[in-house]
């Protein structure tokens, strides 16, 4: 009977890291520059993004969206436009941006800066699914 009491327990353990499966994952690579949008678990998108220029940082890390706002101005930057911002730490959010042009290389103050059209899609599938269900993974 114990046996089978810890064989049972060993399977919950295992099964435990599903029970905190994220339907959104937007994975960002800051030395690519892109961000890969995967929805349960198949890749869905592959974006170009600019994220913190020199003297600036983007935060490394696995985050959750804290705040999602459809039309967002900066309260620091003057207030630049931040259309779909979809917020995971503090005042960093992932959002679009109409400096397109920067898009594929390092332009922003920290932020994750996408194209608006795809800004759009990312905010409605975090809405779609829900901030608790979505991932924000950065890596260098």
């Amino acid at each position: 009977m114990r046996r089978f009491l810890l064989a049972g327990l060993l399977g919950l353990i295992l099964t435990l890291p599903y029970a905190a499966y994220a339907a959104v994952v937007a994975k960002i690579n800051l030395s690519t520059q892109r961000m890969s949008v995967y929805v349960d678990g198949e890749p869905r998108y592959s974006w170009p993004v600019s994220t913190a220029r020199a003297g600036y940082r983007t935060p490394t890390g696995t985050f959750k969206p804290t705040a999602l706002v459809r039309y967002h101005r900066s309260t620091i930057y003057d207030g630049s436009p931040m259309p779909h911002s979809i917020f995971f730490l503090r005042g960093y959010a992932i959002h679009g941006s109409y400096e397109i042009k920067h898009l594929g290389r390092p332009a922003s103050h920290g932020c994750v800066r996408l194209h608006p059209e795809n800004a759009a899609k990312l905010y409605s599938l975090v809405q779609r699914y829900g901030p608790g269900k979505t991932r924000i993974k950065i890596t260098p």
